[in-house]
Parts: C-alpha cells; sequence; structure tokens
C-alpha cells in the first residue's frame, strides 16, 4: 500500500519543521511539502497533489477556517486541523469539524517532542484513515413531515464525522425520534457543539444525563468522561451511565450503546454509524443486528459494498446500498409509522 502524502501548512517555520519530523518517524506517512501559509499552500496542494493536509488555524492573512471553508467548495480533502485549546479556538475546532476537517489536535504550548507524543498514536491513525475519508459536502433535504413509530435512534461517531452530523440532524423534523449519540470527541468540544447544534437543528439537542428519559424531538448527546451511556429499557426506558472499562481504549463506547439498545429493543433497535474508522462501534453494530435490529453504516463495517462506496442498511437477511443523500430519509422511514 502506498504511503500516505502529507502537506504540513504553519505560519511557524518551526512548527512546521517539528510537525514534519514528527509524522515522518511514523510508519506509512511521507510528508511531501510544506507551506507557510494558504497563499503558498494553494500552490503547494496543486503541485504535490497530496493525500491529506494538516493545517494550522490560527494564521495571519487567510485564518485556517477561511482556508478550509475554501478548500472544501474548491478541491474537498482530508484536513486535520490543529488550535489551541482555548475557548476561543475550541469555537474554531467546532467550526472546522462542521466544515469538514477530520479532526482538530491540541497545537503545542512550546515546540517540543514530548507534547507531540501525547497525541502521535492517535495522529498517525487519523492521517492513514484520512486518506479514504469522503468529505465533500451533502446538502441534504429536510424532512417535513414525519409520524414517530415509537422506536429510537442511537448514534455513534468520532471527529470526521461532525460534518456529517450537522448534516444529518439540520435535515431532522422538529419531532424527529428521541436520539442518543455517542461521540468520540474532545470532552472541552462538547459543550460547544451541543449549543452549537442546537442552534442547528429544529429539534432540541442537549448533553445527555444519567436518568433522562429519551423523548421524541430531542437529540441527547454524550460527554466523554468515566462512564459509558446506554438506555435501560425500551419503550419508557431512561438514559444509564454505566461504569466499565473502556472499549477500544474509548469512553463512552459506542458499541455500548448500541449493545444496550439491542438489549432494550431488540426488533426495534436503530443504529447509525457515522465514523469510518470503526475500532469502537462494530462489536455494537453486530449485537443490534444479531437481535433482527436495523443498522446503517459505512459499507466496509458491515463487510458490504454500496453502488457509491458509502452506506449498507442492514436489517436481519436483508442489505441494501445506501447513498449519503439518502441516509436521513433511511434512518427516519426505519422510525416512521
Amino acid at each position: 500500500m502506498a504511503d500516505t502524502k502529507v502537506l504540513v501548512v504553519d505560519d511557524s517555520l518551526t512548527m512546521r519543521a517539528l510537525i514534519s519530523r514528527v509524522l515522518e518517524t511514523l510508519p506509512g506517512i511521507n510528508v511531501i511539502g510544506t507551506a507557510d501559509g494558504a497563499a503558498e499552500a494553494k500552490t503547494e496542494v496543486l503541485r504535490l497533489k497530496p493525500d491529506v493536509m494538516t493545517l494550522d488555524i490560527e494564521m495571519p492573512g487567510m485564518s485556517g477556517i477561511e482556508y478550509l471553508a475554501e478548500l472544501m467548495e474548491d478541491r474537498p480533502m482530508p484536513v486535520i486541523m490543529f488550535s489551541t485549546r482555548t475557548e476561543a479556538g475550541a469555537a474554531s475546532s467546532i467550526e472546522a469539524l462542521r466544515l469538514g476537517a477530520i479532526d482538530c489536535f491540541p497545537k503545542p504550548k512550546a515546540a517540543s517532542q514530548a507534547e507531540f507524543d501525547a497525541i502521535l498514536c492517535k495522529l498517525g491513525t487519523r492521517i492513514r484513515t484520512a486518506k479514504h475519508a469522503v468529505v465533500k459536502p451533502t446538502k441534504l433535504a429536510a424532512v417535513q413531515s414525519f409520524d414517530w413509530n415509537g422506536r429510537m435512534l442511537t448514534i455513534g461517531m468520532d471527529a470526521s464525522g461532525t460534518r456529517k452530523l450537522f448534516e444529518l440532524l439540520g435535515s431532522f423534523p422538529v419531532n424527529c425520534p428521541p436520539t442518543l449519540i455517542v461521540a468520540h470527541i474532545a470532552p472541552e468540544l462538547i459543550d460547544g457543539l451541543v449549543e452549537r447544534l442546537d442552534r442547528h437543528a429544529a429539534a432540541a439537542v442537549v448533553k445527555a444525563g444519567n436518568g433522562m428519559r429519551p423523548a421524541q424531538g430531542t437529540i441527547y448527546l454524550t460527554q466523554p468522561g468515566p462512564t459509558h451511556f446506554g438506555v435501560d429499557q425500551w419503550p419508557g426506558g431512561q438514559i444509564r451511565q454505566l461504569t466499565r472499562d473502556p472499549v477500544s481504549g474509548e469512553r463512552p463506547s459506542i458499541s455500548i450503546l448500541f449493545a444496550a439498545q439491542a438489549k432494550a429493543a431488540a426488533t426495534d433497535a436503530v443504529g447509525l454509524m457515522l465514523t469510518e474508522a470503526g475500532e469502537d462501534g462494530v462489536a455494537g453494530l453486530r449485537a443490534i443486528q444479531r437481535v433482527g435490529g436495523h443498522v446503517v453504516a459505512p459499507a466496509h463495517l458491515l463487510g458490504g459494498a454500496s453502488a457509491d462506496g458509502g452506506y449498507i442498511l442492514q436489517g436481519g437477511d436483508a442489505q441494501e446500498p445506501v447513498a449519503w443523500d439518502k441516509v436521513a430519509a433511511t434512518i427516519l422511514g426505519l422510525c416512521s409509522q
């Protein structure tokens, strides 16, 4: 398999050198060039044709956010952002993810190898998987008429699925099915993400809490931390926080969310996987499938293939390709009369 070609964009010469040196230590990654800002990056993208770009959010002139917005319109490609973990940096990180960035990593306060070591493994994994990510924005038509059948929806995602989450929830009606989401996103971004999604969606978006009763028209987003999340029974159940070890290094776990729904709702379980990576979540998808529930996920996670390399709807023995622009209608169809 060919190495993933990376272009490093940062206005600091020191940071460009450090990021390049760190990435070159990772197997399967080849830093093919650097750029000191948006203007040079535009030239280098055309000349070098990288698979993935790392991009500093805070740059003079055209900011990283402004350049990312332009890039996603003109030449969509996987981008990983570096940002300070300040309040302003968190807001910028959420905006970058909404625009289509694959992930946002904290920018070291000092140009040191030690600060990069903490994120090195995840950074390498994200860059290698980003090469195959589909990043082109899609406008989903809003669903106006919805007659709920009593089913609850669970969603698993990581940072790379943020743009799709905005697209999906933006198409949901105000009386959407109760929806519980486990998102593998930096803890400091969750509050801002909930606030931004609540303004964006017709339905209410809130942070999930122990003992909450999932209600129609409300979307619940979990907080990264010391517990997992699930529903104890369905219908009529409550959101429960579960004290267990991390799954695939993650807590809360997407797999535990899906497995809890499979146990509570059986054939009425409906799960959607937005992330492409699949380190956490595949076991949960299989749990829903085993009880005869319905899952929609990237085709490769279900061992299938779709016509456009997109999503698969699988319930029982049925398997059907679903293009991304039809996923919202498919999911809501499973939850409607």
